[in-house]
């Protein structure tokens, strides 16, 4: 069997996983499990993010008597271990180990804490564990959500340097129109430059998730700019993994192409650091030029006119053209105090080095 990926990040959705009723679908993850130990047997590493633990763990008389954030809480500290517990038992019968990491959008925040993530699940990795990631509802508050589980295995997938990202959901893909009406067809193909997918989108949510196809198109959109093939399609059809890998022509699924654009691995943890920017820069119309031209450049105070927030050295930042768009992000090199002192001037540091420097 050819297959065309030797390490892909798979995300199964809240809906592939549960029944109508909201409990774990046993039969669906037992034929997933058995679609990811046959390309496991054939030399693919995966990287497994999960959804599932809230809706295993939901109890409805329970959630009548509990605040949403503590019902969340509370059913994913039941419900994880009824998953993981489940998926251990599953690769067992393959003599497959996987391996359970959960984390949190903040501990994701800082340089350090992501070297630390990637180097946890390279180790899994390279002792054939799978990962299964999660995260971890028992401690995240909404504020400090990740919008859904796209969008972390969107960071799950650039942080490992993933070939593709296969979302699975319970619909084919992207449809150019309602997917319950006829006449309405799966997108097959979404180009570089070509991402803006809003007039297509549906705006209801799953049932048991917590983001939409609006989601899902703007991860994709984002990994697929840096790189990585995204690839949306049903989770719910039998053989769907083994039929994407293998190139299946009959298979229907919607494939954002991936730029190819190299993109450096602090450029990719900066994509997904906006949650957690302490400031922003304001700059005039030359630099925001300069800065979105062909030969980008760094951010330099000659060309900086306002600096708001109170922030670190190392600190992220939001960073904003003359009418007020975000056009990037960055790290920074000076503290907010000092960088308020140097507006305007030439000849200094940059605030944000271009290495350091994530833009839209």
């Amino acid at each position: 069997m050819e297959l065309k990926f030797k390490r892909i990040t798979i995300k199964i959705g809240s809906n592939v996983l549960t029944k109508k009723d909201g409990s774990l679908d046993f039969t669906r993850m037992s034929e997933l499990v058995d679609q990811i130990a046959e390309l496991h047997k054939q030399g693919v590493e995966i990287i497994l993010v999960s959804s599932g633990a809230v809706a295993a763990g939901r109890n409805r008389v329970l959630a009548d008597k509990l605040d949403p954030v503590s019902a969340r809480q509370l059913f994913s500290a039941i419900g994880q271990v009824k998953l993981i517990n489940r998926y251990y038992m599953l690769f067992r019968d393959y003599n497959i180990t996987c391996g359970q990491v959960l984390t949190t959008k903040e501990s994701l925040g800082t340089r350090g804490h992501y070297l630390n993530q990637r180097n946890c699940m390279q180790v899994m990795l390279d002792h054939g564990v799978i990962p299964i990631v999660n995260e971890n509802d028992t401690i995240s508050v909404t504020e400090l959500m990740f919008t859904d589980n796209d969008e972390l295995s969107g960071l799950v997938a650039t942080m490992m340097d993933t070939e593709a990202l296969i979302i699975l959901s319970n619909i084919d893909g992207i449809y150019n129109g309602n997917p319950n009406e006829p006449g309405s067809e799966v997108i097959r193909e979404v180009l570089p430059g070509k991402r803006n997918l809003s007039e297509y989108i549906q705006t209801s949510k799953s049932s048991f998730g917590r983001g939409g196809m609006q989601t899902k198109t703007n991860i994709a959109g984002k990994v697929a700019d840096e790189g990585i093939e995204v690839i949306i399609a049903n989770g719910k059809k039998n053989n769907i993994l083994i039929d994407l890998l293998t190139n299946r022509e009959e298979t229907v699924y919607t494939r954002f192409i991936p730029s190819n654009e190299e993109t450096s691995s602090i450029k990719k943890w900066l994509a997904h650091s906006d949650d957690f920017a302490k400031g922003e820069i304001h700059v005039n119309a030359g630099a925001s030029q300069a800065l979105t031209g062909e030969n980008a450049t760094s951010v330099l105070f000659v060309g900086i006119t306002d600096i708001k927030g109170n922030f670190e050295k190392d600190d992220i930042v939001k960073i904003f053209d003359d009418k007020g768009v975000q056009i990037g992000i960055g790290k920074t090199q000076y503290d907010s105090e000092k960088a308020r002192r140097l507006i305007g001037k030439k000849d200094q540091r940059p605030l944000v080095h271009y290495d350091y420097l994530y833009l839209d």
